[in-house]
């Protein structure tokens, strides 16, 4: 549909609670999954990452996430449970301030309850970087960036500086 502009480090917005979505507003939805898919090609094409968005991330406050890997999978509501605490240590992006890298923490598996576009109930069992993924994307249904889940005051880096990470 549109190329969405992206809301950036500094901007408020970020950090408010999106709501859940009624089934009454599946239909009303297609325009914004259109827009998730269109942000995230261009975000991808312009700087060479981005596996998946957010819908506050484009300043719609539902709780709607939207990945493409191989395949464009939808997340409407979704609720991420976690089966034991192992964690690994990561340095994340976001597409809320492109040029940064922050260190966090997250749970190495969880698992992601979700409905589709269909409305029918779905789950995922991830693991490794597609657990972090979603974590990361979950987190800005509920306004936390990864800036907030930094490991220390030293878990920030510039993207262009990635070589020197340890």
């Amino acid at each position: 549909m549109a190329i969405k502009e992206i809301l950036l480090l500094g901007n408020s917005k970020l950090y408010e609670v999106s709501s859940l979505i009624g089934k009454e507003e599946l239909k009303s939805l297609t325009h914004t999954i259109e827009d998730l898919h269109d942000t995230l090609i261009d975000f991808r094409n312009r700087y060479g990452a981005g596996r998946a968005i957010a819908s506050p991330q484009i300043g719609t406050f539902k709780r709607l996430l939207y990945m493409n890997i191989d395949k464009p999978i939808v997340f409407i509501n979704p609720v991420l449970e976690f089966k034991d605490d192992e964690k690994i240590e990561i340095w994340d992006d976001c597409m809320c301030f492109p040029d940064l890298l922050v260190k966090v923490s997250r749970y190495r598996r969880c698992v992601i309850k979700f409905m589709d576009i269909n409305w029918e109930q779905n789950e995922m069992k991830l693991e490794g970087d597609l657990a972090e993924l979603l974590q990361h994307e979950y987190d800005h249904l509920n306004g936390i960036l990864a800036t907030s889940r930094a490991i220390n005051e030293k878990s920030f880096a510039l993207r262009s500086q990635k070589n020197l990470l340890r």
